[in-house]
């Protein structure tokens, strides 16, 4: 007999063949890190199924099978190797194999070569990411596939992070979004992972073959697959067992199954880990920890006994609802701490429907709510305000330390960090691009291991060698916990390290902080993660201060939304009351909203028959039906002058511009040159999610900024529209607008034509110009620009060129001329109704609403006016930065910080891409200019997947600290 084992990082699986390479016996287990012990077994079966067989040929394969086979003396196959051979040997002809295990994926190109693309340093996208969308979703993989068959919508997930997903999922679930269209989107989210993170600009066509469990056991994956692929795929019988068929195909060696089997059962745990010191020496150390961290309590009230008003406070969280009821000097009359279970409103509904029955004598005086589900209480229950989180927090923390300098809140999936100077929040920190730090992060583990996470945490209290986890990605810190476990960890000593990698994450991840003296000596600790005394001890040594955690520390967001609405009560609540709530009905219905190219997927809920909450808009005009002209917004105005920029019939035929990048500013110059010299200017349509996909087969680097990435299908659009020749050319330098010390455009922005000729699949019949031009040198550009030309186009002549630059030069100065203006009308018309002005700063592409996200609007919606740089830029003399100022656009950013300076209603937020490697310095320098001034200045990051919810978050708790009457007065 031949056989074949696969050890995987979840599973192990065993084939038996015989001398003619049929199959005998094969088995599929989830080995729990038990490997050995799981391999011994399947061994001990086939020896007892087939005593005769003595000497067998064994080899064995996978991602966690090396080292065992290494210490027993067993034969080891690389796993590629194994798969292409089985794959050789029962499917012929197979171009590509697409491969998604529990923690691994693979995509194994066979013709023209054999090329092998593997995850590295993500997991996201994998048979765990699934299983952990699945668990949030309270669902089995199995019911989360048949779902999906009934899916109508499709949501953008983000598979990158398995716990990030999970950012963009509760929102859904907490919207009211409906599960069969959340799951099919989560299905969508690995194969967009699986094609732009390994396949990376080569095409998968031909015969395409999947295997691995996640691809033979959920037939709405496969599905997802083909749709983006355009093709059929063939998952063929024992999909599951390829590798293992491969392996057992090689095994030549012959070896004795029952010495084989004494080895494996002697080989005993081996290894060893790195550890790190205990939380606590001792039991007393551990009791005098506690014993000064009781002193932060809130005080209770018996609501049978209490007469008067009282205030509800509610934080719909991203997995919790925490609700309170107090009186008038802060005491608790009643919490709720419990998962929403994707439906928010009833858990509140429910909790507000018994506090009636048992206090109908208790009146509530005001509500308040914050947290992600805040919009849609609100809304539901009439409550009286809605709060953004950190002002929430922080009312909480100055009832325990008035003087606090410092708040860090880590929560279910969220890390939220503030600063706090001169009685305001200054700065704000959040985990905007990964949750492996936060709640969920520790719930998961303790739930693998079955235990609650309250009993979980316990166990590592007194563990004597925590293992060193160090801080990772989630779903990869699930094989160094299995690693761990294997080379003899007690789960105690595992549970310490995790809840020191939590700290870990926070600090170096979200803080970045490099000293105590950074954070201040006065600190609130709360959330509900904070609960975790290990957690909590873990921050303390690894930043050397004693903190404070209220005895409250999990519903700190409940408190302060509770304290806020005794703060600000004005007469009678607008809450539902019993007879209300008990005759509330709620209806969900997924809709697309059409009033802008956007095509947004909102959810709207209905309440009762006059009520309703509209989710998933990038702006208020589905909620207010205002004409999007009329909004205070910079950003709005210039996509309609791009968009003013329509084809004209010429004498040429026709030539494409993708529109992206550097096109955003161009476009007026281009069009107007080319529509000169007799070409009708087609431009590829507005960026969106479909036009995405559409040219992501063909991207090359999954770390290249997203802007960048957009471009292949901006070109792969012009293409399907039958356009034959696309003008794309490379831009050493912009335009000289005598800023800086130099004008260069972006690496990225100027040879990314290069990138684009390099790796997309260009039909025979399409031309790409993208030769080397630079505007900035007029003179030399006409007898440069008319020789490119006549390659492409016989018969261009000189003095062509040079009235089609004239009319290039023109246009393009009437454009920045109508941008200005409608720019200082912006201002004058923030001025006359007192509303803060947000310069939105960026790239000419941050234009672009797939791009942008519509923070642009999401600003406008919570009552700022919005302009960008280039409206102010214009109005400062060159001057001299403290670096080298040799780009365009932040010599652009320069200018309009300093003259934010001088306009005490402006303050800066600067949009930058993951991936732009130039914004570092410009951050600094930026920073400097204004903190002299006391303005504020914040930084997102965005990217094809931006947190929204962590975006409204900053942008809300900005403008209440312009609103802070600190501030006002100047500190």
């Amino acid at each position: 007999m031949q056989i074949g084992i696969d050890i995987g990082s979840t599973t192990i699986k065993c084939v038996v063949l015989d001398q003619s390479g049929s199959i005998l016996l094969s088995r599929y287990e989830r080995h729990y890190s038990q490997i050995t012990q799981k391999t011994t077994e399947m061994l001990q079966a086939i020896r007892e199924k087939y005593p005769e067989e003595q000497n067998i040929s064994l080899a064995i394969t996978g991602s966690a099978g090396m080292g065992m086979a290494q210490g027993c003396g067993i034969p080891f196959v690389q796993e590629v190797y194994a798969t292409r051979l089985a794959a050789n040997t029962y499917l012929p002809g197979t171009d590509v194999i697409i491969e998604l295990g529990g923690e691994d994926a693979k995509i194994l190109f066979l013709t023209g070569g054999t090329e092998v693309r593997m995850n590295g340093t993500c997991a996201g996208g994998t048979g765990a990411f699934i299983d952990q969308m699945a668990t949030l979703m309270k669902l089995t993989p199995d019911e989360m596939n048949e779902l999906a068959a009934q899916a109508t919508e499709t949501y953008t997930i983000a598979s990158r992070c398995g716990v990030f997903a999970k950012t963009d999922i509760q929102p859904l679930l907490n919207q009211g979004a409906r599960k069969a269209d959340i799951a099919k989107s989560i299905f969508f989210a690995v194969v967009n992972q699986t094609i732009a993170g390994l396949a990376q600009g080569r095409p998968i066509k031909g015969n395409v073959v999947y295997l691995g469990g996640p691809l033979t056991f959920l037939s709405q994956l496969r599905a997802a697959f083909d749709e983006t692929l355009h093709l059929t795929g063939i998952c063929p019988e024992n999909s599951l067992y390829y590798a293992a068929l491969g392996s057992a195909l090689s095994a030549r060696e012959e070896l004795n199954l029952p010495e084989i089997i004494h080895r494996l059962e002697s080989s005993g745990v081996t290894g060893h880990y790195d550890s790190i010191p205990p939380l606590f020496q001792s039991q007393e150390e551990y009791e005098a920890f506690r014993l000064r961290h009781e002193k932060a309590q809130v005080p209770t009230c018996d609501p049978e006994t209490y007469q008067g008003p009282v205030y509800l406070g509610v934080d719909s969280g991203s997995t919790t609802i925490k609700a309170l009821v107090i009186t008038p000097d802060g005491a608790i009359l009643r919490s709720l701490y419990q998962p929403n279970n994707g439906n928010p409103v009833q858990v509140v509904r429910e909790f507000l429907l018994e506090f009636y029955k048992d206090f109908p004598h208790l009146p509530i005086a005001g509500s308040a709510v914050t947290g992600y589900g805040e919009e849609i209480v609100q809304n539901a229950l009439l409550m009286d305000h809605g709060v953004v989180e950190t002002m929430a927090h922080f009312t909480a923390a100055k009832r325990f330390l008035p003087e606090v300098e410092f708040i860090i809140d880590i929560g279910g999936q969220d890390i939220k960090c503030f600063k706090i100077r001169g009685g305001a929040i200054d700065n704000i920190f959040l985990n905007e691009a990964c949750s492996s730090g936060c709640g969920s992060f520790l719930q998961t583990f303790a739930n693998a291991l079955g235990y609650s996470v309250a009993d979980f945490a316990k166990l590592g209290l007194l563990a004597d060698a925590p293992v060193d986890l160090g801080s990772r990605c989630t779903v990869f810190m699930n094989s160094s916990v299995k690693q761990a476990q294997k080379d003899g960890a007690s789960v105690e000593n595992i549970s310490a390290g995790l809840s020191i990698s939590v700290v870990k994450n926070a600090l170096y991840k979200v803080i970045r902080a490099s000293s105590p003296q950074e954070l201040g000596e006065h600190i609130v600790v709360q959330g509900g993660t904070f609960l975790n005394d290990a957690v909590l001890r873990a921050f303390e040594q690894e930043m050397g201060v004693q903190v404070v955690r209220p005895s409250v520390a999990g519903l700190m967001g409940a408190y302060g939304a509770a304290l806020y609405a005794m703060e600000r009560q004005k007469g009678s609540s607008t809450l539902l009351g019993p007879e209300e709530l008990q005759n509330l009905t709620h209806k969900v219905q997924a809709v697309e909203c059409g009033l802008c190219q956007n095509h947004c997927k909102l959810t709207v809920n209905q309440f009762g028959s006059d009520r309703r909450f509209i989710s998933g808009n990038r702006c208020e005009r589905p909620v207010t039906h205002r004409a999007a002209g009329d909004l205070p917004d910079i950003y709005e105005h210039k996509l309609q002058l791009l968009r003013s920029y329509q084809p004209i019939r010429g004498k040429r035929g026709q030539l494409g511009l993708p529109m992206g990048l550097n096109f955003y500013e161009l476009l007026p110059f281009w069009h107007a040159f080319f529509t000169k010299l007799g070409f009708e200017v087609i431009t590829s349509p507005p960026s969106n999610r479909a036009l995405y996909l559409r040219g992501q087969g063909s991207i090359p680097s999954d770390t290249v900024c997203f802007p960048a990435k957009l471009m292949h299908g901006h070109v792969q659009s012009l293409i399907d529209q039958g356009v034959k020749h696309i003008f794309y050319p490379c831009m050493t330098y912009n335009l000289n607008e005598h800023k800086g010390d130099n004008h260069y455009n972006c690496p990225v922005v100027a040879y990314y034509p290069e990138v684009i000729g390099g790796n997309m699949p260009l039909p025979s019949d399409v031309v790409l110009i993208t030769d080397y031009i630079g505007l900035h040198r007029p003179k030399d550009f006409t007898h440069k620009m008319t020789a490119i030309l006549q390659k492409y186009f016989p018969g261009i002549t000189l003095k062509e060129v040079q009235e089609a630059l004239k009319a290039g030069q023109k246009e393009y100065d009437s454009y920045f001329t109508q941008v200005r203006a409608r720019g200082d009308a912006i201002i004058q018309e923030a001025r006359k109704e007192h509303k803060p002005i947000i310069v939105l700063a960026g790239r000419p592409y941050h234009v672009d609403p797939e791009i942008n996200h519509g923070i642009d609007k999401l600003i406008c919606s919570c009552g700022a006016a919005v302009i960008s740089e280039d409206c102010i830029s214009q109005e400062e003399p060159p001057f001299q930065t403290g670096v080298l100022n040799q780009w365009t656009y932040h010599a652009r950013l320069y200018a309009a910080a300093r003259h934010i300076r001088q306009e005490k209603d402006m303050n800066l937020v600067q949009l930058v891409s993951f991936g732009c490697g130039l914004d570092a310095v410009t951050t600094d320098e930026v920073r400097s200019i204004l903190e002299s001034e006391n303005k504020i200045y914040t930084q997102i990051k965005i990217d094809e997947i931006t947190n929204l919810g962590a975006v409204k978050i900053r942008l809300r708790s900005l403008l209440a600290a312009l609103e802070a009457p600190e501030r006002a007065g100047g500190k």
